[in-house]
């Protein structure tokens, strides 16, 4: 394969593995949002003033937390993806209504992924995702309840 193709590849890949990412969490698969990432993968969404920790931690934390929430879509668009070899760089915006329990309106919010990626045997994992959560709609707790 020509360095070009190799490169296109590797982004169609990587736009993939996005989706699953959206996918796991909005239908709430867990092992698939894990599959996304390396067994040791730093999470952080402490921007939204959720949890920041080892992929397991924040997976079990995801889960619980989202039992309650009856709706999320998560859109992931603009990705600019930098490869490096076996090593990518990802920054992509997010848009994600949902739908809060008691709330009556929908609440979104939006920002950017930061993705470290890796490529493995079964194919690129992110090893470290940061979210720049950088707005929020009908936040909890709001006066739309």
């Amino acid at each position: 394969m020509t360095d070009v193709a190799q490169d296109v590849h590797d982004k169609l890949e990587i736009s993939e593995l996005l989706a699953r990412y959206a996918r796991g969490v909005d239908s709430k698969d867990w092992e698939l949002y894990k599959s996304v990432f390396t067994s040791d993968a730093f999470i952080d969404y402490s921007s939204a003033g959720a949890i920041a920790g080892p992929r397991d931690e924040v997976a079990a934390w995801l889960e619980q937390g989202l039992a309650t929430i009856p709706m999320t879509q998560h859109f992931i668009t603009n990705m600019e993806i930098d490869l490096d070899g076996d090593r990518a760089t990802v920054r992509a915006m997010f848009y994600n209504p949902m739908q809060l329990p008691g709330m009556v309106e929908l609440s979104s919010c939006g920002g950017y992924y930061h993705h470290d990626l890796v490529r493995t045997p079964e194919g690129w994992k992110s090893e470290r995702l940061v979210e720049e959560n950088l707005w929020f709609v009908n936040p909890p707790g709001s006066s739309q309840q």
